[in-house]
């Protein structure tokens, strides 16, 4: 499957009634991964089926279901998170967090959720500033575990858990957030420029995103010497923003003035 088929095969994932996490996340990896064809995708399906297989049968309430998610995949297992692993794009890659057993707390939240939901358990994702956990049964009873301590309990303890309401993340909200952090680990290596470029095109794949998002993007196309396609970029978003800021589209318009002027 090419590049664009798989972008084809992203955006029509995610406008469908009910997006696949662990499909969309592979498809993120895709673009990172040059080596993830259609044989490492079903591998990936296949092991989380595989760990799925591996819970108790007849599991009853959401304390059950969080002890025996956390006693297979943080204790037997191993799966959990190091300082390290913020440092890695691989961290943020679906088949390479099922490989390495290592990953960023989102990604090893969504190995927690993606098992657990085969196996029948009532789970959600929660995302609080900064960190993101996984809860079971219902929001309000507050069994939630953090995947990158090899799921811990946390009960009511951050002040961001304690104080509600604690809304499940939904499946869009996760991968976005997913983007982000590959957008922000490109961001601090200008080297990897290409990879905050593919983060934000597949973002902006997803039927809702932040609007600022295009002028990001815009922006990062000038600062990549595609000066003429940025600055294309940068009217369209200023013709957007000036329904509502007329001096910001006018700073956007000039912005893209000085793009064209690079081309002489």
């Amino acid at each position: 499957m090419s590049p664009a088929d798989r972008r084809e095969q992203f955006a029509a994932e995610a406008r469908s009634e009910r997006p696949d996490l662990a499909l969309l996340c592979l498809l993120v990896a895709a673009e990172a991964d040059p080596e993830l064809d259609e044989r490492v995708m079903d591998w990936a399906q296949i092991e989380l089926d595989r760990l799925a297989g591996m819970l108790p049968y007849g599991l009853r309430g959401a304390r059950a279901w969080a002890s025996a998610v956390t006693e297979l995949l943080g204790g037997r297992l191993g799966f959990h998170g190091t300082p390290a692993d913020y440092g890695r794009l691989s961290s943020s890659l679906l088949h390479e967090v099922l490989r390495r057993r290592r990953g960023l707390p989102i990604l090893l939240s969504v190995v927690w959720m993606e098992v657990a939901r085969r196996a029948g358990a009532p789970v959600y994702g929660l995302g609080l500033p900064g960190h993101f956990v996984v809860g079971f049964g219902d929001p309000e009873e507050g069994v939630v575990v953090d995947p990158f301590a090899g799921g811990a309990s946390l009960g009511a303890g951050p002040a961001e858990l304690a104080s509600g309401p604690r809304t499940p993340a939904g499946t869009l909200a996760i991968v976005l957030r997913i983007l982000g952090n590959i957008r922000a680990w490109a961001s601090t290596r200008p080297e990897q420029s290409g990879v905050a470029l593919w983060s934000l095109d597949l973002s902006l794949l997803l039927p809702s995103h932040p609007a600022a998002l295009r002028y990001e993007r815009a922006r990062l196309l000038v600062e990549r010497g595609s000066f003429r396609e940025g600055a294309v970029a940068l009217d369209a978003y200023a013709d957007v923003v000036a329904t509502i800021d007329a001096d910001a589209a006018s700073r956007i318009h000039a912005e893209a003035a000085s793009a064209r002027a690079l081309l002489n």
